[in-house]
């Protein structure tokens, strides 16, 4: 599955890159993360609790950051598993100067499996942009500082 967007996040390009590869605050903004630890440099083991339809469980999983170039772009790769099954992804996320703040641009492929596939390609994605969207509002809304 194939999912990719863009958002901009009122605040200039470093203070952006900074705050998306910190796992504080990352942790507060991502949809459902319970818990988000460093494991070693650039890589972080994380818990999500996770919903689509009437599929709900709980996921362990790895984060990896790699290709670091900042402050312009990186790739990071995503797998889990748990009850509803698992996750395996890769993501592009590129930034760029937009007029009030910074682009952030990502790009990425997913697999699914196990009973979270059943519920079908289009709720999943529905239900990826919704968590995309919370995860950027709430990142503008840590960045300014509500």
């Amino acid at each position: 599955m194939k999912l990719e967007g863009s958002y901009e996040v009122p605040a200039p390009r470093q203070t952006v890159w900074d705050a998306f590869l910190d796992p504080a605050r990352l942790k507060q903004a991502i949809p459902g993360c319970e818990k988000l630890e460093a494991i070693g440099p650039d890589e972080y083991k994380a818990t999500m609790k996770v919903g689509v339809g009437g599929v709900k469980g709980t996921f362990e999983g790895k984060v990896r950051l790699t290709e670091k170039k900042p402050p312009e772009s990186y790739k990071m790769a995503v797998e889990g598993s748990g009850g509803p099954g698992f996750i395996r992804g890769e993501t592009l996320i590129k930034l760029s100067d937009a007029d009030n703040g910074t682009r952030v641009a990502y790009s990425a492929d997913v697999q699914v499996g196990g009973l979270i596939a059943s519920v079908g390609q289009r709720m999943l994605g529905g239900v990826s942009k919704m968590l995309a969207d919370k995860f950027f509002r709430k990142m503008s809304e840590l960045l300014q500082g509500k």
